[in-house]
């Protein structure tokens, strides 16, 4: 037998969809931000956090860099390397984050993002 919500529950439950909705809302160009941050970094450095993304980014909405970064990890294109970091930022009280690195296909698409930006240049 399942057990029926409360209305608190069943509350909570839509508001969490409604933030869900509001993070896929965003625009292109935000999600374009974020995923430069994200190859920036992977090209630069051998692991990072979201803590190094916020530092580079304008203020992007609550979610919105973890919703990218998770599509990020979806897709292939990032790769966790099974260490965390505290998070810097004050209102998340040390949540643990996750450290990145750019895993191959990754770092292929960087190499030919900088590669096609290269002969853009030279044209």
């Amino acid at each position: 037998m399942t057990r029926r919500l409360s209305p608190a529950e069943r509350l909570a439950s839509a508001e969490k969809d409604l933030l869900l909705e509001d993070i896929a809302d965003q625009s292109s160009w935000d999600r374009f931000l974020v995923e430069q941050a994200v190859f920036h970094y992977g090209t630069r450095h051998d692991e990072w956090s979201a803590n190094d993304l916020r530092d580079v980014l304008p203020e992007l909405a609550h979610g919105f860099l973890g919703a990218v970064v998770n599509s990020l990890r979806t897709a292939g294109v990032i790769e966790h390397t099974g260490r965390v970091v505290p998070s810097t930022l004050d209102s998340t009280h040390g949540h643990r984050l996750a450290l990145w690195r750019l895993s191959v296909k990754g770092l292929l698409i960087a190499e030919q993002r900088r590669t096609r930006a290269q002969q853009a240049r030279a044209a």
